[in-house]
């Protein structure tokens, strides 16, 4: 490397040893938790500083889930304070928004929580039809329902495994991501991709789903019921993962709603908000489920709360195989949505709308905006919208779960073991790819 070279990476990278102070002065400058009032006199060390240690866990480390960094100081084997640092994954998705047209930018949307990548799908695209007016034909909401909790599923089994393979539980990663192979050939069979989906389109979805996509639902439904209650056998009073979970991470009621949580974390300390009841969207008002609620607020109930989710996600999906309607499943709109690919083949009015929809794509009305949210599989996932009258976007903000979910591990890890750490983040479920945006 030239002197050159070496004065502009330099430059490059001159805000790091920045980042890293201002990291530690925030880690030094906490209350600390030894002079917490929730812990005794008689607890308290009288001089920690003998046994005072500064650690970094991440960001590249398996056990946080992703890019996440930990900076701890430790007291012997206790947290005393936590600082996370999030970021590394930051990728400028919102901008990016802004520079692509609605249907444009909804490949990206796989990119964030890439655990339930369906559900980012259909998240954008309800998003864009409520800011332009456009309703998806019957048969397209149910898919995009059924959907749905496969992905909800597919990212719970992704939870349970690593969570348990976290604790020393290996054969319990190796089966769930078992039946996540069959959820990816599920995904293969009805989208045609098995990660990446991109199923979903304004107005509709991209594919209607076949027999055969039915079939392996089914299949996959009538398994997984009598697999789960063996798994629940196996765990739900086995001494190490109940010890290992049972008051870790306690947040009350109050606590979780402080911090902004959602989802199965918000549901394990009492609080019973599900946007699919409360705000239902799609064919959620036709079909029967419970809310899984636990009031214990520790890592056990988030893991019974993830646990009765999936029991739930099943009998809607058997639902909505049961509702199924013939029909449509894209709005007949050439200017709203895309056309079929017999008229674009066959018709030079199908070409025409095919060009002129992948151009400009589809506009709202200038000065409207839009807020739409669903339930997935890590609480509320949300886009905000706004229009100036073009076919992109003026404004667009993400309400990622995981963003938010993340705010209580500082709190959570104050006062915890350090063993206990992976568990914590664990509990949590973040993924990086929707925190960092």
């Amino acid at each position: 490397m030239s002197i050159i070279e070496q004065e502009d990476f330099g430059k490059t990278f001159s805000y790091w040893p920045r980042h890293q102070e201002a990291l530690y002065a925030r880690l030094e400058s906490k209350h600390s938790w030894l002079d917490n009032k929730h812990r005794s006199a008689e607890d308290r060390i009288v001089d920690p500083l003998d046994n005072e240690m500064v650690l970094n866990i991440g960001p590249q480390h398996p056990a946080t889930h992703g890019v996440l960094r930990c900076a701890v100081k430790l007291d012997g084997e206790t947290i005393d304070k936590c600082v996370l640092d999030i970021g590394y994954l930051h990728r400028g998705i919102e901008k990016i928004a802004e520079a692509k047209t609605y249907q444009e930018f909804m490949p990206y949307t796989d990119r964030m929580d890439y655990l339930s990548p369906y559900a980012n799908n259909v998240a954008w695209c309800l998003a864009v039809e409520k800011l332009v007016g456009i309703e998806a034909p019957n048969r397209a909401q149910w898919i995009r329902t059924m959907m749905c909790e496969v992905a909800r599923i597919s990212s719970h089994l992704l939870w349970l495994g690593v969570a348990l393979m976290d604790a020393g539980a290996v054969s319990v990663f190796l089966w769930t991501f078992q039946y996540r192979e069959d959820i990816y050939t599920i995904f293969d069979e009805v989208t045609g991709a098995r990660l990446t989906v991109s199923h979903c389109r304004i107005g509709g979805v991209a594919s209607d789903i076949s027999d055969t996509g039915l079939n392996l639902i089914s299949d996959f439904i009538d398994r997984f019921v009598v697999t789960i209650g063996e798994w629940e056998k196996l765990l739900n009073r086995n001494r190490i993962w109940i010890d290992r979970c049972k008051d870790v991470g306690v947040l009350s009621a109050e606590e979780v709603v402080e911090f902004g949580m959602t989802g199965p974390n918000l549901r394990g300390s009492g609080v019973a908000h599900d946007i699919r009841i409360f705000e239902p969207y799609l064919k959620y008002e036709e079909v029967d489920f419970n809310i899984p609620i636990r009031t214990e607020g520790d890592s056990l109930a988030r893991y019974f709360v993830r646990m009765d989710e999936m029991k739930e996600s099943m009998k809607i999906i058997r639902q909505c195989i049961e509702k199924l309607p013939a029909g449509p499943i894209r709005t007949d709109d050439a200017k709203r949505s895309y056309p079929s690919k017999n008229e674009v083949y066959y018709t030079m009015e199908g070409l025409i709308h095919d060009f002129m929809y992948t151009d400009s794509g589809v506009c709202a009305p200038k000065g409207a905006a839009a807020y739409h949210a669903i339930e997935g599989s890590k609480g509320e996932l949300g886009f905000y919208l706004q229009s100036d009258g073009t076919g992109t976007p003026w404004r667009v903000k993400m309400n990622s779960p995981s963003f938010s979910n993340v705010q209580a591990l500082e709190y959570m890890m104050e006062g915890s073991a350090m063993g206990d750490m992976v568990v914590l983040i664990g509990t949590i479920d973040p993924v990086l790819g929707e925190a960092d945006k």
